[in-house]
């Protein structure tokens, strides 16, 4: 289903990082080329080594290379996708794509991508239940996206609750009947 698709993964900022990995090695083994642009904060969470490996595609996370000046175009990856990704997605970058602030790659990568949208967010419960997340989710799905519903369970600040990036696979099933169904690009609005 999934052989010769271009699938871009985002990470943003959070512990739920760890289960990308998981995403991306699904992804390959389906047959997608997969290619990670990740936020600066991301990088603390799980390292660009770690998905470069498995996507076996070079970690973008600045708009160019410091050691020799390439360009990491920002519209030609949103050229390229086929989907986008975005897991986990922050209550910060959501904020962020909601309101078109654009101070990242992958959040420039957002706003340029002609491609349906998929988030997968995550966070503790009382951020995911706060009102302004609730409108930015909201507004998010107002412009077109495909949200992955985060899942109940033991949360990383030991509470428990609604909050937790979906898992891996519950995406991946997302991910196949979201390009199953794509007929034409997604309007941001």
């Amino acid at each position: 289903m999934l052989r010769g698709k271009h699938i871009l993964v985002g990470v943003t900022g959070g512990i739920a990082a760890y289960k990308t990995a998981h995403l991306v090695r699904l992804l390959v083994k389906e047959g997608a080329e997969v290619k990670v642009v990740m936020t600066p904060i991301a990088k603390e969470f799980i390292t660009p080594l770690t998905l470069a490996t498995l996507s076996r595609n070079p970690v973008l996370v600045d708009f160019f290379n410091p050691e020799n000046g390439d360009w990491n175009s920002h519209i030609d990856l949103g050229l390229w996708s086929d989907l986008y990704v975005i897991a986990p997605a922050s209550a910060n970058t959501m904020a962020k794509m909601a309101s078109g602030v654009a101070d990242n790659l992958l959040l420039t990568t957002y706003l340029s991508a002609r491609c349906p949208v998929l988030l997968a967010p995550a966070m503790d419960l009382d951020m995911l239940k706060h009102p302004a997340t609730a409108a930015n989710i909201a507004r998010l799905k107002s412009f077109g996206n495909h949200i992955a519903e985060p899942e109940t369970g033991e949360l990383a600040s030991g509470l428990e609750g609604k909050g937790r990036m979906a898992e891996p696979e519950t995406i991946m099933s997302l991910i196949r009947d979201i390009l199953a169904k794509k007929k034409s690009p997604i309007s941001k609005g």
